[in-house]
């Protein structure tokens, strides 16, 4: 298994460690650092060995199905399980959640694929498990037997509790964010300007300003 150091090192040589900003997770909670997954899944190699690192993990668990919360877990998912499908020789499937106002729907055909089938749901980061724990209700909702949840970053500390109970949760790597509440923020407060290149800033300004007029 490989150690989370390197793990940590590899997110770090690609740039995916931000520290010293002024980000705004999915939560809307502040922080000053992130973990851009996006300037991981460029470099196919590094992607497809960390997603052989979890297909070990769960080499031994049966899985038949591998979900995905659409779009960030989409490339993780194909990776994850093709390897899985190497390690058991057999066809493991994958599939993803498409977002659905504040929850997940699963659609095109991939409900009849998950029912009775045993499913990891993957997923890149986790900061508080909200979406991710939504993609797990409606697998279960639809006869899925979720049976593992695999993360790539769990940067909140989230537990298996934390998204309604799984029997397997796995991390490459658990790194501690601080996160604060908007009105707590100690970067508002310094008027540290609010990183919109990553996380959610934009879309928070784009709030603000319209709050503002």
């Amino acid at each position: 298994m490989m150690p989370e150091t390197i793990v940590y090192n590899l997110l770090e040589n690609v740039g995916a460690v931000i520290t010293g900003s002024h980000i705004v997770y999915k939560s809307g909670k502040h922080g000053s650092a992130y973990v851009n997954k996006d300037a991981v899944y460029p470099h196919t190699k590094i992607t497809s060995d960390l997603c052989r690192e979890i297909a070990r993990e769960f080499a031994f668990d049966d899985v038949e199905v591998v979900i995905a919360p659409a779009i960030g877990g989409v490339i993780l998912m194909t990776w994850t399980a093709a390897h899985l499908s190497g390690l058991g020789n057999r066809d493991v499937l994958g599939v993803y959640a498409e977002k659905d106002g504040d929850g997940f729907v699963i659609k095109r055909g991939y409900d009849k694929l998950l029912a009775g089938r045993r499913v990891l749901v993957v997923e890149d980061l986790l900061t508080t498990g909200g979406s991710v724990k939504k993609v797990i209700e409606e697998t279960r909702a639809i006869g899925g037997n979720v049976v593992g949840l695999a993360v790539l970053c769990n940067r909140g500390g989230v537990t298996s509790q934390d998204v309604g109970g799984v029997p397997k949760f796995f991390a490459l790597t658990n790194v501690k964010l601080d996160a604060w509440d908007e009105a707590d923020c100690p970067l508002c407060k310094q008027g540290v300007p609010i990183n919109i290149e990553v996380g959610h800033g934009r879309e928070f300004l784009i709030r603000k300003a319209s709050k503002d007029l």
